[in-house]
C-alpha cells in the first residue's frame, strides 16, 4: 500500500505530506485544493510510467494545463523552478521525482531534474542534478526503464506499478447510462463511467468469490429486485437512444411483471453511481490506488452514508493493497465512516492565511467523541468543529 504522499510546489500545495489509509476522504470548501492533491498523484503516476506530458496525465484523469498553472505562484513568494513529488510504500519502498518545464518556452513533456527509487533490498535509481554522465533523454523517466531489471515481486516494483496504474475517476450520468462516449476508457470502467455494464458483467463471472459483496451493492438499490446485464436491448430502449452493445438491466419490484424492466437509460442515476463505486472497489482489474472526485454526486444523503460505510469492506475484498481517495461535499458521507478503524481516514483540507493548501487528518479526540455522543459527525462538520468549512 501507499503509506505517504509528499507534494511540493504543485498548484496551491506549497508543501504537504499526507499519510494514507485504505479509505481516504477529503472534505473542504470549494477551491481549497482537494482535487489538486489527487492530480499531484496523477503527475507522479505519469512520471512512474516514464513520461510526463498531456497524453500521459489526461489518461490518468488529470486536467491538462500550462506549466505556469502547475507550479505554485503565491504572492510575495519566489516561484519554485520545479515540482517535487514522492510516494513511500511498504518495505522501505520510495519513489521521488523533481520535474521541470520552463514557463516562457514550455515544452510538450516535462524534464526529470531528479529521480529516486529504492526499497529495503536495493537502490535502483538515483538520478540527480550532478549525477552520472549518462546519455539520458531528460524527458524520459529512468525508473520506468529499470523496472524490467528489478524483482517483479519486490516492493519497489510494486510501488512503481501502483503509481503507474493510478487514475482519477469523475463519473457523469450520460457515460454511466451508456449514451455518451467515454474519452478515457480503461478496464474495468472508463474514467467517466463508460463501460459500466461490461465491467459489472465481468465481475459477476467471479461471483463465487465476490458474491456477497456484489449483493451488498445491489442491496443499496432498494427499488430493484434484480440487476443484470444484457445485449438484447432492442425491446427495452427507444431506437432513437444511443447505446453500447451491452447494457444494464434493472427489474423494478414495484411494477407489473410485463412492464418492470428498465435499462440504465431509464433507471435512477443514483443506482448507477453506487454500482460504479462498488465495481471499482471490488474488481481485480481496477487500479490498486485510485481516486473518485466528488463521490457524493447524485446520491441522497442517507444513501451516501450507507455507501461510505461499505467502501472499506469492498476494498479489502478487492485486494489486500487496494486504496481509494475521494472528495466529498455532502456532510452525510461522514456518518458512514468508521473513524475508529485506522484504515478509514478523514482529512480536512483548507487554505491558510497565505493561500497554501493544508491537509489535516481528523481524528476522534476526547472532545470530539464526547460531542459525537450528542451529534453525528455530519452535524459537527456543519457546526465547524472539524474545520474545512467555507468562510462565507
Amino acid at each position: 500500500m501507499i503509506r505517504n504522499i509528499r507534494v511540493e510546489g504543485f498548484k496551491s500545495i506549497a508543501s504537504q505530506v499526507v499519510e494514507l489509509g485504505r479509505v481516504n476522504c477529503f472534505i473542504g470548501a470549494n477551491g481549497v485544493g482537494k482535487s489538486n492533491l489527487l492530480e499531484a498523484i496523477g503527475i507522479l503516476g505519469a512520471a512512474a510510467g516514464g513520461k510526463v506530458d498531456d497524453e500521459a496525465i489526461v489518461r490518468r484523469g488529470v486536467r491538462a494545463g500550462l506549466p505556469r498553472l502547475y507550479k505554485t505562484a503565491f504572492l510575495d513568494e519566489r516561484m519554485r523552478p520545479h515540482i517535487t513529488l514522492e510516494a513511500t510504500g511498504d518495505q522501505g519502498s520510495a519513489y521521488r521525482v523533481s520535474l521541470l518545464n520552463p514557463l516562457d518556452d514550455p515544452k510538450p513533456a516535462w524534464s526529470f531534474k531528479t529521480e529516486f527509487l529504492k526499497d529495503d533490498s536495493a537502490e535502483f535509481v538515483s538520478r540527480g542534478v550532478r549525477g552520472d554522465k549518462e546519455n539520458l533523454l531528460e524527458t524520459a523517466g529512468l525508473a520506468a526503464l529499470k523496472v524490467v531489471e528489478m524483482p517483479a515481486d519486490g516492493a519497489a516494483a510494486h510501488l512503481l506499478q501502483t503509481l503507474h496504474d493510478y487514475a482519477i475517476y469523475c463519473p457523469n450520468t450520460p457515460s454511466l447510462r451508456g449514451t455518451a462516449q467515454d474519452a478515457q476508457m480503461r478496464s474495468p470502467v472508463g474514467l467517466s463511467g463508460g463501460g459500466l455494464a461490461d465491467g459489472l458483467q465481468e465481475l459477476q463471472k467471479i461471483e463465487s468469490f465476490y458474491g456477497r459483496h456484489v449483493d451488498s451493492a445491489f442491496d443499496l438499490i432498494d427499488w430493484a429486485s434484480d440487476i443484470d446485464t444484457t445485449e438484447e436491448s432492442g425491446s427495452l430502449l427507444s431506437p432513437s437512444v444511443a447505446r453500447s452493445k451491452r447494457v444494464l438491466k434493472f427489474t423494478d419490484r414495484f411494477m407489473e411483471a410485463s412492464r418492470n424492466t428498465l435499462t440504465a437509460y431509464d433507471a435512477s442515476e443514483g443506482a448507477l453511481y453506487v454500482l460504479f463505486s462498488a465495481l471499482l472497489c471490488l474488481s481485480p482489474w481496477s487500479p490498486r490506488l485510485f481516486a473518485i472526485d466528488n463521490l457524493d454526486q447524485a446520491l441522497n444523503p442517507r444513501l451516501m452514508a450507507k455507501l461510505a460505510g461499505r467502501l472499506a469492506g469492498w476494498l479489502r475484498a478487492g485486494g489486500s493493497s487496494k486504496q481509494l481517495l475521494f472528495t466529498a461535499h455532502n456532510p452525510a458521507v461522514l456518518d458512514g465512516l468508521d473513524l475508529t478503524d485506522d484504515d478509514v481516514r478523514l482529512f480536512a483540507v483548507e487554505r491558510n492565511s497565505n493561500g497554501h493548501t493544508c491537509v489535516r487528518r481528523v481524528t476522534l479526540s476526547e472532545e470530539l467523541l464526547k460531542l459525537n455522543q450528542e451529534y453525528p459527525l455530519s452535524r459537527l462538520w456543519m457546526m465547524g468543529h472539524l474545520g474545512a468549512v467555507p468562510n462565507v
